[in-house]
């Protein structure tokens, strides 16, 4: 049994590899796919964002989903999206078409991310849960360290497209890992019991507000934020009265550890997600980077995050993860006002010295945190848990973008970015970073308001 818990768990971690690796690697492919397509920043912010918002969508409705039909069956299915969506992404024709596979590959992203942290837990004992969570996570930073530099290298000499086709051997090994070692979870259909009402005005909800979110200052994306506001009051109320929720509303309620260590997780993703995206367009466009050199100055931030999160998840089995995710965030605080100095003239060795800062505190708050989510509820709760914890994750990383897509569109406006707005645009990603590093300070504070931990 105990080998079999080994070979499930980098099964999942290597799912995690890849997921993570394709979702970075096309950050340095933007400016190639932005001449290609002939398309603004604005747009080509879809690219990454169109994932995201499909997944932040479809996380916690495939969560429950999970938990009624089994977790393995979804884990399975989720890779099979994805390699076949990664396939028509290669062989897009158009700027609109990719996004359109992007957002489809995203439903697959989010059937793994709404199991893959819930089959680990399960299946290690709460003594062993940090390790192990530490390792999944992990994987997803060697994801996230090697994407910069592989793909800029794939951009280079075979072009975008070839981001997408060097991953299908690894999905499908996934898919056939899967097939044989996961054992499969004897779970019968129950749709009687899942709420479809809640999911869909879930769904509409978040949906509408990240459109809207992404879209300010203008007009009809105030009038959307503000429908999405009243969609999630509505949504709130009808799981409170309903016998089988599709959002388990009484753990934010009365979990306080569940509930504060989501919440910081969403003010974490919120606030560094959209840092590679930026940085890769200022170290292109305004440093005159390759995308070669680009990614390998990129590299630093993940690589500390892989190094990190594994010793921290160790930590978080024998220590508080609340004083471990705690420092963490206040480290990322650091690295985010560090950013703010950037200019024109910053030298490349600064911001690799501000990237190390931000992956060494990034490492140390997300496998602690992971640990106290997941820790904190029942086994029949397991799915819905991680599904909540990847809504958290995802919803984070869209407002990231969306924000920084916001202030492109403020500076810059709709045009590309040429050497006429360069300075409109350093000034953007200066204020951004402002932003950010303010809103890390709250997270702080939210990450220690949770208390200390609870036994799993």
């Amino acid at each position: 049994m105990k080998e079999n818990r080994i070979v499930m768990l980098y099964v999942v971690g290597f799912t995690s590899f890849v997921i993570s690796f394709l979702s970075a690697a096309i950050n340095i492919a933007l400016p190639d796919i932005a001449e290609e397509f002939s398309i603004n920043a604005v747009t080509l912010s879809w690219i990454p964002m169109s994932f995201l918002l499909a997944s932040a969508v479809l996380l916690i409705p495939f969560g429950k989903i999970s938990d009624l039909l089994g977790r393995k069956r979804i884990f399975l299915a989720g890779n099979v999206i994805v390699f076949i969506t990664s396939l028509l992404c290669g062989l897009s024709a158009s700027g609109t078409v990719l996004i359109l596979m992007r957002a489809f590959q995203g439903i697959g992203g989010a059937m793994i991310y709404a199991t893959g942290m819930a089959i680990i837990t399960n299946i290690f004992p709460p003594e062993e849960r940090g390790k192990a969570l530490g390792i999944n996570t992990a994987s997803v930073y060697l994801g996230l360290s090697i994407a910069p530099v592989i793909g800029g290298f794939l951009t280079q000499i075979w072009g975008w497209r070839s981001i997408f086709f060097a991953l299908l051997p690894f999905e499908l090994a996934v898919i056939i890992l899967s097939v044989f070692f996961f054992t499969p979870d004897h779970k019968k259909a129950v749709w009687g019991t899942f709420d479809f009402k809640g999911a869909l005005v879930y769904m509409t909800a978040i949906s509408t507000l990240i459109l809207g979110f992404s879209q300010l200052p203008d007009i009809h994306a105030i009038v959307l934020t503000v429908v999405s506001i009243f969609l999630m009051g509505l949504f709130i109320c009808l799981e409170l009265h309903t016998d089988s929720p599709v959002m388990e509303i009484g753990l934010f309620k009365n979990n306080r550890v569940f509930a504060f260590s989501n919440l910081s997780a969403f003010i974490n993703y919120a606030t560094t997600f959209a840092v590679s995206f930026v940085l890769s367009l200022y170290l292109q466009y305004i440093k005159g980077l390759s995308p070669r050199d680009t990614g390998l100055l990129l590299i630093s931030q993940p690589v500390l995050m892989t190094l990190v999160s594994s010793f921290a998840g160790r930590l978080s089995d024998k220590h508080d993860p609340r004083i471990l995710s705690s420092t963490g965030m206040a480290v990322i605080v650091a690295g985010l006002i560090m950013l703010t100095f950037l200019s024109e003239s910053t030298s490349t060795l600064y911001i690799s010295a501000s990237l190390i800062v931000l992956g060494i505190g990034f490492g140390l708050f997300s496998s602690p945190n992971t640990n106290a989510v997941m820790g904190s509820v029942s086994k029949q709760y397991l799915g819905i848990a991680s599904a909540t914890l990847g809504s958290m994750r995802l919803t984070g990383q869209m407002m990231s973008l969306g924000l920084a897509t916001l202030m492109i569109h403020l500076f810059i406006g709709e045009a590309q970015i040429t050497p006429a707005s360069h300075t409109s645009f350093v000034l953007c990603v200066k204020w951004l970073f402002i932003i950010f590093g303010a809103l890390s300070i709250l997270g702080v504070f939210a990450s220690l308001a949770r208390g200390k931990k609870v036994s799993g």
